[in-house]
């Protein structure tokens, strides 16, 4: 197996900068889009055999050194007790927006093997298919962002309801996320006994909060979920804060191994904020996969040498890959980092 992805999260030496992509079994392939046509977005989560295969096609198309999960973040609010829907134009949708007591009340912390077995059915069906491959990322999303969904009854631009929340109600907004943060504990707890062997935290929404708010409100449900998975698993853990370049410092004490970063910061700065207490994961944009081979070769060659004096690197996009983008635009980013970053001798 091809182990340089962990060896990087473990700041240990490698021969090159491993690569993957958030995102990266997704729409932009056609292969996956051939799937996709057999069933809904949630039957693909929830059928073992389908996102098992649709996690592998990007290890085989791009030649990427880890394979991540095919799943939602969402996924495990439904056994919660949180009704979910999919929409082809407007994304997921909680039909009834947990705002009140009564609300949160009712909500409940699943069993993951009994209420979410499809997710440890699909990772110990990947570990064998992978075995000879790359290895596996499993994750979960964070609890801010998880409650934001929750709160708002699906995405939002303003979060006005989460912050009404904060805000107003803190001992109600702080009930729901000790409950969110339980059953991602135990979620992410089962994902690495059914042989997950990296976990990745997503905080999709939590650059909109300002610091002080996210040391009070989303900061202590991570390290509280890192310092469980801890005790329990010697997996590398990631943690990504979309927008969150001011929140870089306060993230470095979430306990975990890798600070995954978007590209509104440059790389030798979170080196330097960071003082070699984590790796770093990132950060090419997203869009910069458009740019012509040599240009896109010139950003990931100065990201690089961004990185050189970091405890660890993996190379990333700042966000994930979007379905407009041409697939041999990404696996000329995967050679180039490869290429670029080889040790010499």
């Amino acid at each position: 197996m091809n182990t340089t992805f962990l060896q990087a999260c473990r700041g240990e030496k490698v021969a090159y900068t491993p690569v993957w992509l958030m995102r990266q079994a997704g729409r932009y392939l056609p292969e996956y889009q051939q799937v996709r046509a057999k069933v809904s977005f949630l039957g693909l989560c929830k059928t073992p055999e389908l996102a098992a295969e649709v996690t592998i096609q990007p290890v085989d198309i791009l030649g990427v050194d880890a394979a991540i999960l095919f799943s939602d973040i969402l996924v495990p609010l439904e056994p919660m007790g949180a009704a979910l829907e999919f929409h082809e134009s407007r994304g997921p949708v909680f039909p009834h927006p947990v705002r009140d007591e009564a609300a949160v009340s009712r909500l409940r912390v699943p069993e993951p093997e009994a209420e979410l077995g499809f997710v440890m059915d699909t990772i110990r069906l990947l570990r064998r298919e992978l075995a000879a491959k790359v290895p596996l990322i499993g994750f979960s999303g964070a609890p801010f962002t998880l409650a934001t969904y929750l709160i708002e009854g699906g995405s939002s631009k303003s979060f006005l309801y989460t912050k009404k929340m904060m805000y107003t109600a803190p001992e109600l907004y702080h009930k729901l996320l000790v409950k969110i943060t339980d059953c991602t504990v135990r979620y992410l707890k089962a994902q690495a006994a059914a042989g997950a062997q990296a976990l990745q935290i997503f905080d999709s929404w939590v650059g909109v909060l300002a610091p002080c708010d996210f040391a009070q409100f989303a900061l202590p449900y991570v390290k509280t979920i890192i310092a469980e998975l801890k005790k329990a698993t010697d997996v590398p853990i990631i943690y990504f804060a979309n927008n969150g370049a001011t929140l870089v410092d306060l993230s470095v004490e979430s306990g975990a191994d890798v600070l995954g970063l978007d590209w509104r910061l440059p790389l030798d700065e979170a080196v330097r904020r960071v003082d070699g207490k984590v790796a770093l994961q990132g950060n090419l944009d997203p869009l910069a996969l458009l740019l012509p081979h040599a240009r896109m070769e010139e950003r990931i060659g100065r990201i690089l040498r961004q990185a050189k004096g970091a405890r660890g690197h993996i190379f990333n996009l700042g966000h994930g890959i979007l379905p407009e983008i041409p697939p041999e635009q990404a696996k000329f980013m995967v050679e180039a980092v490869h290429r670029l970053s080889a040790r010499k001798g």
